[in-house]
């Protein structure tokens, strides 16, 4: 960082190339020119706004949270979560959780309502537990043996950390299959008490449901800020899950769910959708009408199937809407062009041009075969960190690259602005950038270089005048700027630890990956 000349006290600029020689390496701040040259030219333009930014983090699952509870010492977990989530150094600011199991998950999969032999239905919830036992304790159960104690941990280092919870299964006794895991559905319409009452259909219940849920965490001192239906309610897989049509989710999260969180938790947001872009196939407001989607604070993605243009389906249909994107990963085997197409590009770069201002990855952390899971049918895939099982050593994948890019440099509540690209999907073409202004005057940029060749690039800012700034942006990598006229965060990337990584061929994977 140095004083600069262009109208900012402070500059700060870095690097990182997509096979992670440099890793948010810190540049010299580019000198003024009013000659470009050749280099690609990219203009900040602050007089175009978009959407707010609501920040970067990814899913605290049971398996992640097993690594941080029980693979680590106190020390080495206290330590990479504070690098992770303070805002002076990764600020990372939001995660996701499952309401009960998902497939990545140490436990025997669990609801929060499972019944004892001989009961059948549980209108009032009367069984209903997060799980027993002091958090973290090695005879805790359910979320309280290791998400509740990192949740609570990583609360202690930032506050504000946002937390979206996505179900993967409905209690078994409220499925048509009586069981969590599989392809059951939500027994919409029908009655579990005694009588015909509203409040005795598997509807209602189903939404006291999350009330209760959230209510438990706010207990433990845990606010939950967002929720979702159904994580991929269209993917009929052997863990827990539950199908729904959108046509479902439209009518029971605006006649069901969002009337029972106004009573209870108004400010918690409900997001539509938390599946691929196959599921956006039709555009949202073919589900619903205006008056259902003013229940919905906006709507979710995942990037793992479907055409690009089917985002437009969900981001472009009713304007109070926001977007989010809750779920994508990486395989431990992943090529460097393909792991950053995806990071860098598709979500950095083409998501967020598009719409999106919260970006959640899939496990925040996994260990050195891609693991544990007791699912025990997916190994190889990666965490946004990598922990080693018997030693706790830490090792910083790409993921956690492409969301530090933007924790570090782009503030939260900025606003995106308009930024010459010319990558039209993140993955092909030439250069693409991402702007944002913050609110306190603040201006940052990723350039993001989809090729195998160093781009050179020279910035400019709308109103600065024939003022540029050359940088050369690394093969397949980014280069990020924040300027401002008060501090800005200047904290280095720790170097990785040595362990080896070991991987599994796996068989065919949940999800068809055939975005392009």
């Amino acid at each position: 960082m140095v004083v600069a000349t262009n109208g900012y006290s402070n500059e700060y600029w870095t690097r990182t190339s997509g096979d992670l020689t440099d890793r948010r390496k810190a540049l010299a701040v580019p000198e003024l020119t009013d000659n470009p040259g050749d280099a690609v030219r990219v203009i900040v333009d602050p007089t175009e706004e978009f959407q707010m930014w609501e920040g970067v983090g990814a899913a605290m699952t049971d398996s992640s949270a097993s690594l941080f509870m029980r693979a680590m010492s106190p020390e080495q977990r206290h330590a990479i979560l504070r690098e992770m989530f303070d805002p002076e150094e990764g600020g990372f600011s939001t995660l996701r959780i499952s309401i009960g199991a998902c497939d990545m998950c140490t436990q025997k999969y669990y609801t929060y309502d499972d019944l004892p032999d001989g009961v059948t239905a549980d209108a009032s919830l009367a069984y209903f537990s997060i799980g027993e036992g002091e958090p973290g304790a090695s005879d805790a159960t359910r979320d309280m043996r290791n998400i509740v104690p990192v949740l609570q941990e990583i609360l202690g280092i930032n506050p504000a950390v946002k937390i979206l919870a996505s179900p993967w299964s409905a209690p078994a006794w409220m499925k048509t299959s009586n069981c969590i895991a599989g392809a059951g559905r939500l027994r919409l319409g029908e009655y579990v008490g005694n009588g015909y009452r509203r409040q005795d259909t598997i509807d209602y219940v189903y939404a006291q449901y999350f009330v209760k849920f959230i209510e438990a965490y706010a207990k433990l001192g845990i606010p939950i800020s967002a929720v979702t239906l159904q994580n991929e309610p269209s993917n009929g897989n052997p863990w827990p899950i539950t199908i729904w049509t959108p046509e479902e989710l439209a009518k029971w999260g605006s006649e069901y769910l969002r009337p029972a969180l106004d009573r209870t938790f108004p400010d918690v947001e409900i997001y539509f959708g938390d599946d691929s872009l196959r599921f956006f196939q039709k555009p949202v407001s073919d589900y619903m009408t205006p008056a259902m989607a003013s229940a919905f604070s906006g709507v979710a993605f995942h990037t793992y199937s479907g055409l690009p243009s089917w985002v437009y389906n969900g981001t472009r249909q009713f304007p109070q809407w926001k977007a989010a994107m809750t779920e994508r990963r990486c395989m431990l085997d992943e090529t460097v062009d393909e792991a950053s197409h995806v990071m860098f590009g598709e979500i950095g770069n083409w998501l967020v041009r598009n719409g999106v201002g919260l970006i959640q990855l899939w496990n925040i952390a996994l260990d050195e075969q891609g693991f544990p899971s007791y699912a025990g049918m997916t190994p190889g895939r990666r965490g946004v960190i990598t922990i080693d099982s018997s030693t706790g050593k830490v090792k910083r994948n790409l993921e956690y690259f492409m969301l530090r890019n933007y924790g570090q440099d782009v503030a939260i509540g900025s606003r995106r602005i308009a930024s010459s690209n010319y990558t039209t999907d993140g993955r092909h073409g030439g250069l693409g950038s991402v702007a944002f202004a913050g609110k306190r005057g603040d201006l940052s940029g990723i350039l993001y270089n989809p090729t195998g060749e160093d781009i050179p690039a020279a910035v400019t800012v709308n109103g600065e005048g024939n003022r540029w700034q050359n940088v050369v942006v690394p093969a397949y990598g980014t280069v990020t700027f924040h300027k401002s006229d008060g501090p800005v965060n200047v904290s280095e990337v720790p170097d990785d630890d040595d362990f080896q990584l070991i991987y599994t061929p796996h068989p065919a994977d949940d999800h068809d990956e055939t975005l392009f």
